[in-house]
């Protein structure tokens, strides 16, 4: 999950030099032990690898463009005072467009003599006025001053790099949508342009051509006896006809050979009631499998939510899944019971195992619905997530928190759990007065805070944090 980052070491000419040495070789070791690779001045680009000139600013800036494929976000470190107007120019002269984490080293009050004190607590007041006056977006570690070798500055590292592979991931990203969007779910409608106004694509495939790709699959063809194995093996299967585990891998085949033929991250498809009336499926257990492989893809042409399926899953390196808020559990005002048919990932559920779906079989009949993964949600940690496009103003709206799964009994069908969320009621209240949809994401981990810098900050969403 690490990457590279490009590293600026501020300082101010009348400040001790060696304060930059020692400093520039601190986090470079840190930087180094939590696996970041770095791109920076060396000692003899300016003084001990110091940003503090115009010309320095310059330089940099174009050390920075020569790496700008591989440099997903900028640290700025002040083991003195530094020169803000150099850092700012930096930034916007490399014009890199990445998150950037504002560091500062702290005083030790048995060296506040002149040969020894920072002042970088100071320092960095200046570089935050003038990144806000340069109108570059920045990240602040959760101490204003921190030693780089200290726990609290490791930890805000792998924050910030969550950070960055969210803010990066989703631009530029490039969606699936397969099919139309089911006639009964105008909840699920969105806007393409503003999507793309954000830098993020749609693809658009109808399902008559996933047909016809299927048609022409022989049942011998290697890539479908290849699905069929994984398909057997990837969770319980006891009960499925042969017939329908060999449909569900030709239809595994040909969405994986036009995702990669599209070079799309994520998918959300028309999982009713076409397939089941035309092809005699229901297509979870491949939408299952794609999760699990951190190829994300949600229900009923939700693209908004495989957007933030994705989003959790670039923040947390670990599957998402998207899940209606589906009922009250008794009278727990903070508990909900969580539901979809489903298509989670085998590694949300104890003991997965795929059967037909329960609903759509009274209409299409059960022959024709066998793909689903059903099976209860184990207990844990749990952020969620909900992105959403409103046309009326023109922007892009989200909203994030977290919460947990729990073991609290529950029997019912499909895949379920149980969600905790402090203030549950609250949520929900702001859920249907801002219009979001009953779709939600989530993922096994505790990303909300990673979420909200991304899209808030960076992205320039309007997003409610759910704390």
């Amino acid at each position: 999950m690490k990457g590279t980052v490009g590293l600026i070491v501020g300082s101010r000419g009348f400040f001790p030099a060696e304060l930059i040495k020692e400093g520039r070789e601190r986090i470079l070791k840190v930087l180094e032990e939590e696996g970041f690779n770095v791109i920076t001045f060396s000692p003899s680009d300016g003084k001990f690898g110091a940003v503090e000139t115009l010309e320095h600013s310059i330089n940099c800036a174009e050390l920075f463009k020569a790496n700008s494929e591989k440099i997903e976000g900028i640290i700025v470190t002040l083991p003195n005072f530094g020169d803000e107007r150099s850092i700012a120019n930096t930034l916007r002269f490399s014009k890199l467009d990445v998150p950037v984490l504002v560091h500062a080293f702290p005083d030790d009050l048995n060296k506040m003599d002149v040969a020894h004190r920072r002042d970088s607590f100071c320092g960095k007041l200046s570089i935050c006025n003038n990144l806000n006056q340069y109108g570059i977006p920045f990240s602040l570690t959760k101490l204003h001053t921190v030693a780089p070798e200290s726990k609290s500055f490791r930890e805000d590292l792998k924050w910030f790099n969550s950070v960055c592979k969210v803010v990066n991931g989703l631009k530029n990203a490039r969606i699936g949508l397969i099919g139309a969007r089911p006639a009964a779910f105008n909840t699920v409608r969105f806007s393409e342009k503003l999507l793309e106004n954000y830098g993020i694509s749609v693809e658009p495939i109808d399902l008559s051509e996933i047909f016809d790709g299927i048609s022409k699959l022989p049942d011998n063809d290697s890539a479908v006896r290849e699905k069929v194995e994984r398909l057997r093996n990837y969770m319980d299967t006891a009960g499925v006809p042969e017939n329908a585990i060999l449909k569900m891998a030709k239809f595994s085949v040909v969405i994986d050979k036009w995702m990669k033929e599209n070079k799309l991250v994520a998918s959300a498809i028309q999982c009713w009631s076409a397939i089941e009336n035309i092809y005699g499926i229901v297509p979870c257990a491949v939408m299952s499998m794609m999760s699990e492989s951190l190829l994300p893809s949600a229900c009923e042409t939700d693209v908004p939510g495989v957007i933030a399926m994705y989003a959790l899953q670039l923040a947390s390196g670990t599957p998402s899944v998207i899940v209606d808020w589906n009922n009250n559990y008794g009278e727990d005002p903070d508990k909900a019971v969580v539901f979809h048919c489903s298509n989670y990932p085998k590694s949300f559920l104890k003991e997965p195992k795929m059967t037909f779906q329960d609903i759509i079989s009274g209409t299409v009949g059960k022959e024709n619905a066998y793909g689903s993964c059903a099976g209860r949600i184990s207990s844990g940690p749990m952020t969620f997530a909900r992105v959403s496009t409103n046309d009326l103003i023109g922007t892009i709206q989200a909203y994030v928190g977290e919460g947990e799964f729990t073991d609290d009994p529950l029997s019912t069908f499909g895949g379920y759990g149980i969600a905790h969320v402090e203030g549950l009621q609250e949520l929900l209240r702001i859920i249907c007065e801002r219009g979001f949809e009953h779709h939600v994401a989530m993922n096994k981990s505790n990303s909300a805070e990673v979420l909200y810098e991304a899209f808030s900050n960076y992205l320039g969403w309007d997003v409610y944090w759910h704390k």
